[in-house]
């Protein structure tokens, strides 16, 4: 018998086989999510982090041992959620880190399993035309008319697509952001060899077009500015309609990171506040934030489609003239990326599931939530409201509490694995930071959560 035989060899995650070698490891790998969370108890493991290394180390032992160990996948599954922080749990609030809907997940293991790469359409004849249908529909999504989207890695590359279409179309642009920009398009300036950004004093949180005005007088071109659509501190929304004013009279190229706040298109009810989205030339979106998707999934949507032909690249390997000329899709030009895998399915699965309205809802449930817990804040003698919530965030602290006291009550509520918080200094003082992305949060897990910050707050 050949030493391949199937026998031997390990099981395959696709092909015809595929389905019954992963029936029993998901049943595996289910039980020990399912354990692991039970030793856990919580949002985040206790101990901090050596103890949660340490337990690690344990159970992983040799990362590369002589010989095999049948009982891999529960070990380390079970290890992994242990000491996960579970974005599930209602007290796991710190950070832009959505809980996964279960759809989009059962939709992404049939993604990996059958590992589509999309970098010539003969690795994903279906996967590259479900890319292409998904992102049309998102981008129309987001101005209301025929445009284009780009599936990226999340904002950070989003971002930085945005300069580099802003670089290829216009030249060596400035970039101009107020001081909420997100870090990524100042880190993208560097990694473009473009010049240095002028940064935008904001010291109510947002972009002041008055402010942009004064500064692009003073600026040559070429330049682009970008605003922000729900700030990594307090969630805030720059004016857009006044600064696509700003950007029009100068010339400017807009780009709106809306990573955070895009998803509010889905919503009725919050919407509106994405007024002047339209009139940007591209626009950052990150599902697996306010999108409920498994990392990644984000996108960039490009107002013109003929923008995306500065991305055109050749490999006689993945896209033959002859074979594009044949009606072969070219997918180089869809990425930076060569190999990409299909994040599109699980995107796909979701909007076809849930469809608009089961998103808005989504959407609104979370607000909502970020409001009644902004109540109970401020109904508190014993806290202090930052501002109410613009989309899901809640900024609080401690009256009295000095910003050292903050800190240490964040870290505590860390080390115990009681509760998972962020902070923020959007005045100069810190804040703790609830960021509500779980829409089956209840009114007790708000009381609890406020609760817990009031038991380790010094008297």
């Amino acid at each position: 018998m050949s030493p391949l035989a199937s026998d031997v060899a390990p099981g395959l995650a696709s092909g015809p086989q595929g389905p019954a070698a992963l029936r029993p490891l998901l049943t595996t790998v289910l039980d020990a999510l399912r354990t692991g969370a039970a030793a856990r108890r919580g949002p985040l493991p206790t101990g901090g982090p050596e103890t949660v290394a340490a337990r690690i180390r344990t159970a992983l032992g040799d990362p590369l041992p002589q010989h095999g160990d049948p009982d891999a996948l529960r070990t380390l599954v079970h290890a992994f959620a242990a000491g996960a922080a579970d974005p599930a749990d209602p007290l796991c609030t710190a950070h832009l880190h959505c809980p996964p809907l279960a759809v989009a997940t059962a939709a992404d293991l049939a993604a990996s399993a059958l590992n589509p790469s999309l970098d010539s359409w003969d690795q994903a004849p279906a996967a590259s035309e479900l890319e292409t249908l998904v992102t049309a529909a998102l981008a129309k999504e987001v101005y209301g008319k025929q445009a284009d989207a780009l599936v990226t890695t999340g904002g950070t590359e989003s971002n930085q697509l945005a300069l580099l279409l802003a670089r290829e179309l216009n030249g060596n642009v400035q970039l101009v952001c107020a001081e909420n920009a997100h870090h990524s398009l100042h880190r993208a300036t560097w990694l473009l060899g473009l010049p240095e950004p002028v940064t935008v004093p904001a010291p109510t949180g947002t972009l002041d077009p008055a402010t942009l005005d004064e500064t692009l007088t003073k600026l040559p071109g070429p330049l682009i500015v970008a605003a922000t659509a729900g700030t990594t501190d307090a969630g805030l929304i720059d004016p857009l309609p006044a600064i696509a004013d700003v950007c029009h009279t100068h010339g400017a190229r807009l780009h709106i990171d809306a990573a955070y706040g895009g998803a509010l298109l889905f919503s009725d009810r919050h919407r509106s506040r994405l007024d002047g989205l339209t009139r940007a030339h591209t626009v950052t979106l990150d599902l697996h934030k306010l999108g409920w998707q498994p990392i990644a999934a984000g996108l960039i949507a490009v107002q013109d489609p003929h923008d995306l032909r500065v991305l055109e690249h050749h490999a006689d390997y993945l896209n033959a003239d002859d074979d594009t000329e044949a009606g072969l899709p070219d997918l180089l030009g869809r990425s930076l990326r060569t190999t990409r895998r299909p994040d599109i399915l699980k995107t796909a699965v979701t909007l076809k599931t849930l469809g608009r309205q089961g998103l808005g809802t989504l959407v609104d449930q979370v607000c909502a939530h970020a409001r009644e817990f902004a109540h109970l804040i401020a109904s508190h003698p014993g806290f202090e409201l930052y501002a109410p919530p613009t989309i899901s965030t809640v900024l609080f602290r401690p009256t009295q509490a000095t910003d050292d006291a903050v800190a240490d009550i964040r870290r505590t509520l860390l080390t115990q694995g009681h509760a998972v918080l962020g902070r923020a200094r959007p005045d100069g003082r810190l804040w703790l930071k609830a960021t509500l992305l779980n829409p089956h949060t209840t009114a007790g897990d708000l009381a609890a959560l406020l609760k817990l910050v009031e038991g380790h707050t010094p008297r």
